[in-house]
C-alpha cells in the first residue's frame, strides 16, 4: 500500500485521540516520531528474526520505573512506516495496525511488558 507523509501522520493524529482524556496528561513530553524503517542494527538488537520487523517502538523509562534520570533522553514512541504500509491492503486496515501500534506503544509507557501485552490481546 502507498500513503503519502501528511495523511499517515493525520492517521497517527487520529490513533492518539483515541487515548483516554485521563491518560493524556501522563504523556505529555512523549514525542511521537516517523521513521521509514527500523534500522537493521536495532532489529538485531532486539533479536527480531530476518524475516519479521517491528511497526514501532517505545524508548525511555516508564513511568513505574521512576523519575528520569539526569541526562536521561525523553520517552519516545517511534513508528515505523514502511512496514506499516507493506502489512496493509487498505487505508482501513492501516487506521486499524497504527491505531494498534500506538497504543501498544503507549502502554510501555504506562509500565506493560511484552508479556502482559500479549495475555491483553495487544502483543
Amino acid at each position: 500500500m502507498h500513503l503519502s507523509e501528511r495523511p499517515f501522520r493525520a492517521l497517527v493524529a487520529e490513533a492518539l485521540a483515541q487515548v483516554p482524556a485521563e491518560f493524556r496528561p501522563y504523556l505529555e513530553g512523549v514525542a511521537v516520531v516517523l521513521e521509514d524503517w527500523a534500522p537493521d542494527a536495532l532489529l538485531e538488537e532486539l533479536e527480531v528474526p530476518e524475516d519479521e520487523t517491528i511497526y514501532g517502538l517505545y524508548s525511555g523509562r516508564a513511568l513505574t520505573e521512576g523519575r528520569p534520570e539526569s541526562g536521561e533522553l525523553p520517552p519516545r514512541i517511534t513508528l515505523y512506516r514502511g512496514p506499516l504500509l507493506a502489512a496493509c491492503h487498505n487505508e482501513a486496515e492501516l487506521r486499524d495496525e497504527i491505531t494498534t501500534t500506538v497504543l501498544h506503544e503507549i502502554a510501555h509507557h504506562f509500565g506493560l511488558d511484552e508479556a502482559r501485552l500479549r495475555e491483553l490481546g495487544w502483543g
